[in-house]
């Protein structure tokens, strides 16, 4: 085909189409070529290759790319020598021709773990005509293709150029010293790429060479390009330089004093790159880079600042010509040589580096570094002043308070120091920046507001004080004819977040100012500074009213302007989604604030809302709108939309939509509670019929909402519930009987039941209550039948049947009663029995049950019952009775846990029920028995009676800490291991997540209870431990200042000892016993914790050094490891890449594991669920920024390519983490 055309067709076109069908053909994947037509295909392409006409050509490179997966090895390297030989033709064309082909063809290598042997034996062809290219070619357009060409090989198919490394090396060093410095710079990117593949002895060559070179220091143009280079390689390799950082930085130190800003500046990137790639390595030369960094961010030696500052004060005299002629001014100092600028800016960027890398040295930046950046905000050059205020910006945000309930009881720890710090500089931040709020430059002045946006989110409130100073600026760029869409839009987003976070006091006086110029961009065209004005608006609106104080302020004036602006863009229909939902919420808020000022516009307004609520797009906005008038304090009038609006809301609770049921339904409860009268039975009607579906074990959260909604009608309208009463009833009485029924859902259901004894809705009364309730147990264990409810569901039940007594106390007596003979009757079944006492229980806590003389040895005699599920239960009442009534039942406890041994675990559990849940001045007189009493049991040798010891003597000790955590303290002395175990569990449950008045003790302490992580028995170290796990998790503070002592005695005990391992013979079998395993697994749980709540006080690559010896463990700790691997993967991304080459191998021997094929099911199950947290790991280290850069990953991601198991396997995880994402988006929405 292609020669007919070739030798027939001497035009141009018919060559053109002849190549374009050639080419379509070769995309087939059906073609198959024999030898004979390959040799002439390839024969043809190479010669249209030099075809006069250049469209020709480019065809003929394309075609290269198909061609060679399609023709054999010999021909692939024909073309390549071909390419190669043309590349160093004088004609440039068909050189410039010949390197994209060549580029074309190594894109198109198959990647060596496929195991061809093709892609080595043309890398090598290709690979020894480059280097001789570059070596000897005095062409520089030759070189510097060729550099390019060898760059790219390195990147994609570097280790399979393993035995070229050392003569690339050599001939790429020679060319840093190269006349042109276009030649030097790609030398410099392909020694980025050897780096990543090459063995040590080539980089330490490589190394050597370059730190001998800038020793010798021949000329400043060589030395730049060493410190260009090392930087290059840093940036490329980081974690092989750290080892070299002690020689390199005291060279690059002695450089930064040379007069040459070129110089200086290839120094301060070098810094950079060292700070983010070589974080430990740098961390002792942090203070002098900064120093330096300090130093020249002020350089500006042809520039004098002084004059601007002696005539600040006349400026502000003046009006605005003065700004004008300053702006002239600048241009005469404008000076094209002047390159200081770079070197600032360079600085201004290592230091940004620093302060997003070390957030244990905030203190020190606020004292040294941010007083000197605000001095700098004056900069005269935009790009530098840019970098300046985002590495201030930085700082704010290494400064964020973090928002979350680990850090609620440490607020008065020194956490609050820097913020302190940052509170006295907001004065000379405001100084350095309200000025230039009026700038011409945009760029400044969007710098500016990205600044006091974050400045006011770090510290809410910080800028009261300075409203007046900021307004004029604020109101210049959104009046300002010259400033651009994002200048507008960011400019309202700080006025959102200034509004957001002040009170409303303050903004008082600048109302006048701010109003006009919001609402004119509300009627902005461009969408975006629509929707943006929109939610300043409504913030607006709350800050001229706030509803929840009495405010003198005068809003009339401006109520016209904000309904009317919002109301043109609540009206129209053909605008962005986004500016709908915002007109909705706005109106919505203009309503609820200012509803009694808008007289006759109100009726319409609420119209149009009512057409937003028949909208799909539009009706989960508006109900969240209507939800938000209706709660008003103003009382808006309603009724107009509430006929027609009602039946709506109630068709919504049939929708398939999660976040539009719960939005209705709270809106529903709203206007029952506040526009009741208003309400006709229909009405009411049309939403009972849509509630019974929402009940159900399926979505608790959807139940909780309905059934809270349900309690606010039974108190409000009573009468509506008895039509519905069965349907819904039933569903409740399903839920009560679910095991999933807790919490909120559980305490919704207690107060609905309450409600309808209290209002005494017609058909359910008491009886009628209690019958369904307890009915089914009861006939249950009539049938015979074993218990089929869940252990739970009998909790609900007594929960509720106390409930239900608490409401009606008459009744009350009658049922204890009918439950003490439940219980003595020896035809009820356990199910029977368990259920009288967990609902004594409940009522026992809230009740005096003492006139019940015979309870006691009901009880006692349960203790001795076989079912261990009732003996369970009269535990748990014992304890939950006394409660109720101490002073009859505590010492009648105590005696019997004294004199009864067998009874001792079931009567402990019932004490800690007592210690749990009285109030402390109750339990005080009973102390010091109960104390005495405990540590007669703690070296019990029953490690589960321990167990309930150790919890009496933790919440105990919350009864009197100054005085009984002293003595917990003294027994650590104790010669019983079991005695220490018990005291050190004690602490554990000392510990909670809610601030205590224990803490500010346990923090003086705790350190005496971890020292028993050294302790020589094998479970006191792990209950030691648990203990610091628990600290770690729910109380940082206690041990963050501990752990440079109490790290290494973690990390030591995640080694494995040969010593604990022994072997069991079972029958024929030996079977191998770790005991140091448990040990082992809770030290890993530790350092997990630890990642959550201290990461900024691990050093990170100790760490990983742990977790790297877990990845080879045991079973149990390989999956926690694996689970910390991913989570380490976006916490310190570049950490885990350093050590990546270390990381994969374990996970590459986890997932290409092979199960022997007569194992058991379990071992299979086992060993797939190992294999998915090792892929969960690597799909975690593959979202890791520039990991793809990484030889080891790379290969090991074509590695599980070409496996279909291991292939599979990847997929099915990725499909998982997509769906997690989507449905959690969707949960927010």
């Amino acid at each position: 085909m292609l020669q007919s055309y070739t030798y027939t067709v001497k035009k141009k076109f018919g060559r053109f189409m002849a190549t374009n069908d050639l080419m379509m053909e070769l995309q087939k994947d059906s073609i198959k070529l024999d030898e004979d037509s390959e040799k002439k295909v390839v024969k043809m392409l190479l010669k249209l290759l030099e075809d006069k006409n250049g469209e020709v050509q480019n065809l003929a490179v394309k075609c290269l790319g198909p061609l060679v997966s399609k023709v054999k090895e010999y021909q692939v390297e024909t073309i390549v020598d071909t390419l190669c030989t043309n590349m160093l033709s004088d004609k440039e064309q068909l050189r410039d021709i010949s390197s994209i082909g060549l580029k074309t063809v190594i894109s198109e290598l198959p990647p060596a773990s496929t195991g061809s042997t093709m892609t080595a034996n043309v890398c090598k062809k290709i690979t020894a005509q480059l280097t001789g290219a570059i070596g000897k070619q005095e062409d520089v357009s030759v070189q510097l293709e060729a550099l390019d060409i060898l760059s790219d090989m390195l990147s994609r198919l570097g280790a399979t150029l393993y035995s070229f490394h050392s003569s690339i090396l050599n001939c790429l060093l020679p060319q840093l010293t190269s006349p042109r410095l276009a030649v030097r710079k790609r030398a410099i990117i392909a020694l980025g790429h050897l780096v990543l593949t090459c063995n040590g002895n080539i980089f330490s060559e490589l190394m050597e060479h370059l730190l001998a070179e800038l020793k010798r220091n021949e000329s400043t143009s060589t030395t730049r390009t060493y410190i260009q280079c090392i930087a290059g390689i840093s940036r490329q390799a980081g974690h092989r330089i750290g080892e070299h950082l002690e020689k390199i930085i005291p060279l690059i130190v002695q450089y930064c004093n040379v007069e040459d800003d070129e110089l200086r500046e290839y120094c301060f990137q070098a810094f950079e790159s060292f700070v983010r790639r070589c974080p430990k390595e740098i961390g002792p030369h942090i203070p002098s880079v900064m120093g330096l960094c300090l130093k020249y961010i002020t350089y500006d030696p042809n520039y004098n600042y002084d004059n601007e500052e002696e005539e600040e004060e006349e400026e502000m005299m003046e009006t605005g010509n003065g700004e004008d002629e300053e702006q002239e001014s600048d241009d005469e100092y404008s000076d094209d040589d002047d390159i200081s600028w770079k070197v600032r800016r360079s600085a201004a960027k290592c230091l940004e580096a620093i302060v997003s890398t070390r957030h244990d040295l905030l203190q020190d930046f606020y004292k040294n570094l941010s007083p000197v950046l605000i001095s700098r905000f004056k900069e005269r050059e935009e790009n530098v002043k840019a970098d300046i205020f985002c590495a201030y910006i930085s700082l704010l945000k290494q400064t964020l308070p973090i928002q979350s309930w680990l850090h609620a009881s440490d607020s008065a720890g020194k956490e609050d120091i820097p913020l302190t710090m940052l509170q006295n500089q907001v004065p000379n931040i405001i100084k350095a920046l309200h000025k230039q709020l009026k700038e011409k430059s945009i760029k400044s002045r969007q710098g500016c507001f990205s600044l006091l946006t974050e400045l006011a989110n770090v510290l809410p409130g910080c800028l009261a004080d300075h409203i007046p100073a900021l307004v004029p600026g604020i109101v210049f760029s959104l009046a300002d004819k010259s400033s651009s869409s994002n200048m507008r839009i960011d400019t309202l987003s700080f006025l959102h977040v200034l509004l957001c976070n002040h009170q409303p006091e303050v903004f008082h006086l600048h109302i006048k100012t701010l109003v006009p110029p919001v609402v004119t961009c509300i009627g902005d065209p461009f969408y975006k500074i629509t929707s943006e004005a929109l939610l300043v608006t409504q913030q607006l609106v709350k800050v001229i009213r706030p509803l929840d104080k009495p405010g003198a302020f005068d809003v009339k004036p401006y109520v016209k302007d904000l309904f009317s602006g919002t109301l043109k863009r609540l009206k129209a229909a053909d605008i962005d989604q986004e500016v709908k939902e915002r007109a909705i919420s706005c109106m919505g808020q203009i309503i609820c604030n200012l509803g009694d000022h808008l007289s006759s516009d109100l009726q319409s307004t609420l119209k149009i809302f009512l057409d937003r609520l028949k909208n799909e797009i539009t009706r989960l906005t508006t109900v969240k709108a209507v939800t938000l008038i209706a709660s008003s304090p103003l009382k808006i009038d309603l009724r107009p939309i509430l006929g027609e609006g009602f039946p709506i809301l109630a068709s919504f609770l049939r929708k398939n939509q999660r976040a539009l049921k719960l939005s209705t339904l709270a809106a529903l409860d709203i206007l029952i509670k506040n526009y009741s009268d208003s309400l006709k039975p229909a009405m009411i009607e049309s939403v009972l019929t849509e509630l019974p579906a929402l009940i159900s074990e399926n979505d608790m959260h959807v139940s909780q909402v309905a059934i809270v909604f349900l309690t606010t009608l039974a108190k409000v309208y009573p009468s509506s519930l008895s039509k519905i009463s069965g349907s819904v009833l039933s569903e409740i009485f399903q839920l009560v009987h679910s095991p999933l029924l807790q919490g909120g859902a559980l305490n919704a259901i207690i107060d609905f039941f309450q409600a309808l004894v209290i209002t005494k809705t017609a058909s359910m009364g008491y009886t009628e209550l209690m019958k369904q309730l307890i009915g089914p147990i009861y006939s249950l264990s009539s049938a015979g039948a074993s218990v089929t409810l869940h252990k739970q569901a009998y909790y609900s039940v007594a929960k509720c049947v106390a409930a239900l007594s608490t409401a009606c106390p008459k009744e009350a007596a009658g049922v204890v009663n009918q439950f003490i003979q439940d219980v003595k009757s020896p035809k009820s079944s356990s199910a029977v029995k368990m259920l009288a006492f967990l609902s004594l229980a409940e009522m026992g806590r809230t009740m005096n049950l003492s006139a019940q003389k015979e309870l006691k040895m009901v009880i006692l005699e349960a203790f001795a019952s076989p079912s261990e599920e009732v003996k369970s239960a009269a535990s748990y009442a014992l304890g939950n009775i006394s409660v109720g009534n101490l002073k009859e039942y505590l010492p009648f406890m105590l005696k019997e846990i004294g004199s009864q041994p067998r009874r001792q675990y079931l009567l402990l559990h019932s004490l800690k029920e007592v210690i749990s849940s009285s109030p402390a001045d109750g339990l005080k007189p009973y102390v010091e028995d109960i104390w005495a009493l405990l540590f007669k049991h703690c070296e019990c040798a029953e490690e589960g009676t321990r167990n309930v010891v150790s919890e009496c003597l933790g919440k105990l000790t919350l009864v009197n800490p100054s005085q009984l955590l002293p003595r917990l303290k003294k027994q650590l002395s104790s010669g019983s291991p079991h005695a220490r175990s018990t005291v050190v569990t004690a602490i554990k449950f000392t510990i909670s997540d809610q601030p205590q008045p224990i803490d500010r003790l346990l923090k003086g302490c705790i350190g005496d209870f971890l020292k028993t992580l050294q302790d020589p028995d094998l479970n006191v170290r792990r209950v030691a431990l648990a203990m610091f796990n628990s600290a770690a998790h729910n109380k940082p503070s206690l041990i963050r200042d501990l752990l440079n002592t109490v790290l290494p005695h973690l990390y030591n005990e995640t080694k494995i000892r040969r010593e604990l391992i022994r072997e069991v013979e079972m029958g024929p079998f030996k079977h191998t016993v770790d005991d140091g395993l448990d040990v082992r697994k809770a030290a890993f749980e530790c350092m997990y914790t630890l990642l959550e709540s201290c990461l900024d006080r691990l050093d990170i690559y100790e760490y990983l050094n742990h977790v790297e010896d877990g990845l080879k463990d045991h079973y149990d700790i390989r999956m926690l490891t694996f689970i910390m691997l991913a989570r380490l993967s976006t916490l310190c991304p570049n950490a885990v890449l350093q050590r990546l080459e270390r990381l994969i191998e374990p996970l590459r021997a986890t997932c290409s594991t092979k199960v022997k094929a007569g194992s058991v099911k379990q071992e299979f199950e086992k060993q797939d669920e190992l294999k998915r947290s090792a892929m969960r790991a690597v799909a975690a280290l593959l979202t890791i920024p520039e990991v793809e850069k990484s030889p080891v990953m790379a290969e090991f991601s074509s590695q599980i390519r070409a496996n279909p198991e291991m292939a599979s396997l990847f997929e099915s995880i990725q499909k998982d983490s997509a769906s997690l994402s989507t449905t959690e988006s969707m949960e927010m929405s």
